[in-house]
C-alpha cells in the first residue's frame, strides 16, 4: 500500500473505525470495509482530476489555501464535528456527477447502504486532502509534483490489491455513463479486494 494510503488506513483503524461506525449508526466491520474501499477510490479520483495541468494547479492551490494537514493532528476531534471539514464541497469537485453512482456501488460491495456511504465519504474526503496537503508542504511540491505524487499513489494502490483501479474504471468506455462500468468491472475488483481482508 502506498505511503499516504497506509498512513490514513492506519490512522483510521481501531478506535477511529469504532468512532466512525458509531457516528454512522453502522456495523463496525462494514464501516471498516467501506473505509478501506473509499480511501484509494478518493485518491484515484484525485489523481485522475490532476492529470491535466489546470486540474493539478487547482488542486495544489486548494491544498495550500485550505488543507495544511493539521486536520490529522486531531482526527477524533474532527470526527466529532465533521461538518466543519467541507467534505461535501470536496466531493463535488472530486467526483462531480459520478458521486451518486459511486455511493451506490460502494454500499453494495461493502455492506452499507448508499445513504450511509453518502455520510461516510464527506468524513473521509477532508482527511485525504489533509494528508495530501501535509505531503505537499513537507516535500515542497509544486502542482506537477502533487500530480506525480498522486499518480504514484494510484499505481501503488492498484498493485496492492486492484482497488485503486476502480477510480480509473469509473468510465472505462468513455461514454459518460459510469453506472454500468462500476457495476460490471469495479464491483468485481472491490469484491476480490474485500475477500482478502
Amino acid at each position: 500500500m502506498s505511503s499516504i494510503l497506509k498512513m490514513l488506513t492506519d490512522q483510521l483503524g481501531g478506535d477511529t473505525t469504532k468512532q466512525i461506525s458509531h457516528q454512522l449508526g453502522a456495523d463496525e466491520g462494514a464501516t471498516g470495509n467501506a473505509i478501506s474501499a473509499a480511501l484509494p477510490l478518493l485518491m484515484g479520483a484525485l489523481a485522475r482530476n490532476s492529470a491535466s495541468g489546470d486540474g493539478a494547479s487547482s488542486l495544489a492551490g486548494a491544498l495550500v489555501r485550505d488543507h495544511d494537514g493539521s486536520i490529522l493532528d486531531d482526527v477524533a476531534g474532527f470526527l466529532d464535528d465533521p461538518e466543519g471539514g467541507s467534505g461535501s464541497g470536496i466531493l463535488r469537485h472530486v467526483l462531480g456527477g459520478k458521486q451518486q453512482a459511486i455511493e451506490t456501488q460502494l454500499g453494495r460491495e461493502t455492506g452499507l447502504d448508499a445513504g450511509t456511504i453518502a455520510r461516510l465519504l464527506p468524513m473521509l474526503a477532508p482527511l485525504v486532502m489533509g494528508a495530501l496537503g501535509r505531503a505537499q508542504r513537507e516535500q515542497k511540491l509544486d502542482s506537477s509534483g502533487v500530480a506525480s505524487l498522486l499518480d504514484g499513489e494510484k499505481q501503488r494502490a492498484e498493485q496492492a490489491g486492484g482497488l485503486g483501479a476502480l477510480a480509473m474504471l469509473l468510465d472505462s468506455d468513455s461514454d459518460g455513463q459510469i453506472a454500468d462500468d462500476v457495476a460490471g468491472i469495479g464491483g468485481s475488483l472491490l469484491s476480490k479486494f474485500l475477500r482478502r481482508r
